[in-house]
């Protein structure tokens, strides 16, 4: 972390809506998802406001050695998007307390505001991040090996 990281880091984002990032390609192995309308899912809207606050502190971490997840989303989905409109971000981080980070969000598609809500993130080592998750897939691995049921 850099001493530049500190609350009331702002940042906007924009992006424009293709129809790739509806409800029906959300899932399209389900076919619940495929028949819904045609407008911005609430799974991509909160990826983009996860990469809106990714964006805004990235110049003030040490990336790529240091890199955030997701902890926490509490965010609204307030009117639907259809593709071809412009979705803008505007997130500021509110708090720093150690690695956790928290962060206010919003969004609009130049018409109506659709979302707010609160986002965290928490600062790790992308290498030792890594190393922990490929001893939890050898881990799933061995248990799958001796006989625990197929998905």
């Amino acid at each position: 972390m850099k001493k530049t990281l500190k609350p009331g880091i702002r940042h906007e984002h924009s992006f424009l809506i293709p129809s790739s990032k509806t409800v029906p390609h959300l899932y399209p192995e389900s076919d619940e998802f495929i028949a819904m309308p045609e407008v911005f899912a609430t799974g991509f809207l909160v990826g983009f406001l996860e990469w809106s606050c990714i964006r805004a502190i990235n110049p003030h971490i040490d990336w790529p050695r240091e890199q955030t997840v997701g902890t926490h989303i509490d965010v609204s989905h307030e009117a639907a998007t259809p593709p071809g409109l412009v979705v803008t971000a505007r997130v500021e981080l509110i708090a720093v307390d150690g690695r956790r980070l928290v962060f206010s969000v919003e969004a609009n598609d130049g018409i109506d505001s659709i979302s707010k809500g609160r986002h965290e993130r928490f600062i790790i080592n992308k290498q030792n991040f890594d190393a922990k998750v490929e001893e939890k897939r050898k881990s799933a691995n061995l248990k799958n090996l001796k006989g625990s049921e197929p998905l």
